[in-house]
């Protein structure tokens, strides 16, 4: 009878809630947001790659005295910063935007040079969104057909990390010798993580907070699910009363209990940088036993045991530039660590109480050792864990070895291709990173060898 009831309260709570899941999930589904825009550079061309919410209409056509480059978005908006895109080497001497007949985009890019523009979308793919691709070849330069292997290679999805940069604004963080604010020594570190990852091919950075501002702590998490993170780096420096403790730390998270003394506390102290920010959010204290059951079940062991891996190899690249305070990683239960399908870890850089270690994080030569030994970590666990769909994992599986590749046509079914390759839909579906049988027109599927 008790379990009955607790199923039965079980589905008051999901009925409760799918009004607002439904309210969240059909919002915006008339326009399109653009989340990024992306540049690469390579000897043939220079790719623009808009980031949509879903697919677009869209119109290309240029301009002369002075050059441009214009490109009209039907029912779209901009969320992306274009001032933060790297524009060297590149053809493109600025990028602006405007909004036309009030729910249009426009984007125009200024040209330093002549250019032969081509543009076509590309349809979600094995969890990668719909994108918009403006090919930009130099004038005159014949633009080469590619291959089924190129479509397929530019199907393939990156690798998400978002990169927390802990406290910020009003919170401040630990305040160490000298002065030292742990929200800007962790958010120094933070971009410079960002930015390898944004220089290493198959991955893309996140910042959770990109600025001087406080984010609630369950809200970093929202965040990176939002953005479909892989993983998450919550990025901090400690601080201890007494001044001789030093070294980094790597943290898990544990529903069981702190695995030390020092992690329980630490987690207590971070946990509080909400009250510190000011949220007014929704507090558990006032729910009932069963609905705080059914969230904190949701953190999964599958998620804690890949976090444990990936700080194993952080820690133990931190340790060949940096004192460690703790050889092993630890485990407490910081909020923002929650995030049942993202493998998640806190990582304390160093002590800014200790004044020799304060000194060393405010340095930038310090700060790029830790954020490259972090970046090298973090890599070594992605390339041997890629998730299916990722650029990684077509080069750990498939990238020295010749591939056999499909483009879906009008009438295809995932079974029959199967029968044709004599392969099983399921080993089709397993290379792909497909999780059903439906296939798309134009699609490139990668067939295994029989």
């Amino acid at each position: 009878m008790i379990r009955t009831n607790r199923n039965r309260t079980r589905w008051r709570i999901l009925r409760q809630l799918f009004p607002l899941l439904l309210f969240f999930t059909f919002q915006g589904s008339v326009a399109t947001t653009i989340d990024q825009v992306r540049i690469h550079q390579s000897p043939e061309k220079t790719r623009v790659v808009f980031d949509l919410g879903n697919a677009v209409e869209h119109r290309l056509f240029s301009l002369d005295a002075p050059m441009r480059l214009v490109v009209d978005i039907d029912d779209a908006s901009l969320a992306a910063d274009l001032t933060k895109i790297d524009l060297k080497n590149s053809p493109i001497a600025n990028i602006r935007s405007a909004v036309r007949n009030d729910s249009d985009l426009r984007v125009v890019f200024d040209l330093s040079e002549l250019v032969k523009p081509r543009s076509f979308v590309l349809k979600p793919i094995m969890q990668y969104g719909d994108r918009l691709v403006v090919d930009l070849y130099a004038d005159g330069q014949r633009e080469e057909s590619f291959s089924k292997e190129d479509l397929f290679k530019q199907q393939m999805r990156d690798v998400i990390v978002a990169i927390d940069a802990g406290h910020g604004g009003e919170d401040p963080g630990a305040i160490g010798h000298g002065n030292i604010l742990e929200k800007e020594v962790v958010f120094s570190i933070s971009s410079m993580i960002y930015d390898l990852f944004a220089r290493e091919p198959g991955y893309r950075g996140l910042m959770i907070r990109e600025g001087d501002y406080y984010v609630e702590l369950r809200r970093r998490t929202r965040i990176a699910h939002d953005s479909s993170a892989d993983i998450l780096l919550s990025i901090h420096a400690d601080a201890f009363d007494s001044p001789k403790v030093s070294g980094a730390s790597v943290y898990a998270l544990s529903d069981k209990g702190a695995t030390s003394e020092a992690a329980r506390i630490l987690a207590e102290q971070e946990n509080r940088a909400d009250l510190i920010g000011g949220v007014g959010g929704v507090s558990l204290h006032d729910k009932d036993d069963l609905l705080v059951e059914v969230l904190l079940d949701l953190v999964t062991t599958a998620s804690l045991s890949a976090s444990l891996d990936m700080g194993d190899k952080i820690i133990g690249e931190i340790g060949r530039v940096n004192k460690l305070h703790k050889r092993s990683v630890e485990q407490a239960g910081f909020v923002v660590l929650k995030s049942p399908e993202i493998p998640s870890l806190l990582i304390e850089t160093g002590y800014i109480s200790n004044p020799s270690e304060a000194k060393k994080l405010a340095s930038k030569r310090h700060q790029r050792k830790i954020a490259e030994a972090i970046f090298r970590g973090a890599r070594t666990y992605m390339q041997g864990n890629p998730p299916p769909g990722s650029l990684l994992a077509w080069q750990r599986d498939d990238g020295s070895v010749k591939l056999t590749t499909y483009v879906i046509v009008r009438g295809d079914t995932l079974s029959e291709i199967a029968s044709r390759y004599r392969v099983s839909s399921d080993n089709i579906k397993r290379v792909n990173g497909l999780r059903s049988d439906r296939i798309r027109i134009g699609q490139v599927l990668k067939i295994p060898a029989s």
